[in-house]
């Protein structure tokens, strides 16, 4: 049995590694020397794996059971720890009411629980399962389940939360490695938690979204990350860009030098081109300000063509929004986008809507020049940036018995890696690094090693440095 310490990241044959340090200590150097010639490794950081604190749920209500005779093993109990096949938490009266195996019991609302099981199948809470530790503790008038794992074992399930895993192995790779520079970005930041397990960070469902391909992904890039100027990047994500990548400036307020506009492959993404169809009451309840729409004027737009600001015009006044507060409002798949007023039941605007043939599609590029600062040299890249649907149609406006109609293109903000189209270069051969590199410009891709990040926390006393 290897011992429980062994380091996070091990290479390929740390099986026979461990042996020869073990048992044959005057062959080591030679060995060790010999092996790096046949098979190179990135370096082994020594120590504990990092471990994630992921928010899971928050309710009212918790239960957890166990599997058969894997009993969970319940801390913070009267009494000390327990062995249970099922419990329930609730909130009541300003105590956690707990029904422990059928007996109810009352505990102080500051009370915290921590849940562990020898089960390799996880803990049951609610409908999922989870690997780990869970603690359950109380606040803001919600109980709080937060799942403690080390990383590794955390990413197979939002490989395959994110990715549909039967995806080619390079993409499910890529998503691999910008998820957990992600996660380790965030980790240790402040607060109960590092990341919650929704789109608000990247999505975690349990030891049910682990498959063997997720698996698979997630060991074969065992620790690496992505840099960039000796730094963990954002590496976000998205699921289509409908054409071409947004730069981070555009979106957000930074403008990050790895976060620029690229030309995507997502040209077979179901969402690639879309359409929505938005009816006066439905634009009233969504719109209280301005009572519906009777106009909407786009008044710019990114390099891309994603809105960056719009006016919309309504019986009740005028209000100004920026790209993500429409989105957000109207419930958009993403703000590359054009407005158009329709007959509310006419079929003849949605023939004008139809997508665009990818071969058309394809021909609308042109060229950017982007300066990429901390990378070895400038890059000339093509950024696609596929014009709206109807580039000269600036507003809407409507009269009675029109609807608004949305054309758009793509999923998401638009930033970072797009998902469909790290599937799209994966079917085309390149492989996860190549994927990587081309939606995180000027990011390199090498093993974890936090104290070469000053931006990260510093390790918690109980987890050991490790060495890169």
């Amino acid at each position: 049995m290897l011992p429980s310490s062994w380091p996070w990241t091990c290479g390929p044959h740390w099986v026979t590694f461990w042996c020869c340090v073990r048992f044959a200590p005057v062959l080591v150097l030679g060995a060790c020397a010999a092996f790096s010639l046949i098979f190179p490794v990135a370096a082994v950081p020594l120590g504990r794996e990092p471990q994630m604190r992921v928010l899971v749920q928050e309710s009212s209500r918790l239960s957890l059971r166990s599997d058969g005779d894997r009993f969970l093993q319940v801390s913070g109990l009267p009494g000390g720890r327990r062995q249970l096949r099922r419990m329930t938490v609730q909130l009541q009266a300003g105590r956690l009411d707990i029904e422990l195996d059928g007996r109810r019991h009352s505990l102080p609302i500051t009370s915290e629980l921590r849940i562990t099981n020898q089960d390799p199948r996880g803990i049951w809470l609610g409908s999922r399962r989870y690997r780990g530790v869970l603690h359950l503790s109380a606040a803001g008038g919600l109980l709080r389940a937060i799942n403690h794992l080390g990383i590794e074992s955390y990413l197979p399930s939002v490989v395959g939360s994110e990715m549909p895993h039967q995806w080619p192995m390079a993409a499910l790779q890529a998503q691999s490695v910008a998820a957990r520079t992600y996660a380790l970005r965030k980790r240790n930041r402040g607060g109960p938690w590092d990341v919650k397990a929704t789109i608000a960070s990247q999505v975690y469902k349990g030891v049910e979204s682990e498959t063997p391909s997720t698996l698979k992904a997630v060991a074969s890039t065992r620790s690496l990350v992505l840099v960039h100027g000796g730094k963990l990047i954002n590496a976000v994500f998205h699921s289509s860009s409908g054409g071409a990548t947004e730069a981070s400036g555009m979106v957000w307020r930074q403008q990050l030098p790895y976060l620029v506009s690229v030309p995507d492959h997502d040209q077979h993404s179901p969402m690639h081109r879309w359409q929505q169809r938005f009816d006066p009451v439905g634009l009233r309840q969504r719109l209280p300000e301005t009572g519906g729409v009777d106009a909407v004027q786009v008044l710019s737009r990114s390099s891309s063509g994603r809105v960056r600001k719009a006016r919309l015009q309504g019986p009740r006044g005028s209000l100004m929004l920026t790209g993500a507060d429409l989105r957000s409002r109207l419930g958009l798949k993403s703000t590359l986008v054009e407005f158009e007023m329709v007959p509310a039941r006419s079929t003849s605007a949605l023939a004008t809507a139809l997508p665009v043939a990818p071969q058309r599609q394809a021909s609308r590029i042109h060229q950017l020049t982007a300066s990429v600062r901390g990378s070895r040299r400038n890059s000339s890249f093509l950024v696609a940036a596929p014009p709206p649907l109807r580039r000269g149609m600036q507003s809407a406006r409507s009269v009675a018995g029109l609807q608004l109609l949305v054309r758009g293109q793509g999923y998401g903000h638009g930033v970072g890696m797009s998902q469909w189209g790290a599937h799209g270069l994966a079917q085309r051969g390149a492989d996860f690094r190549s994927i990587l590199r081309h939606y995180y410009r000027g990011a390199d891709v090498m093993p974890y090693r936090p104290f070469h990040d000053p931006t990260l926390a510093q390790a918690a006393p109980s987890e050991p440095r490790w060495r890169g």
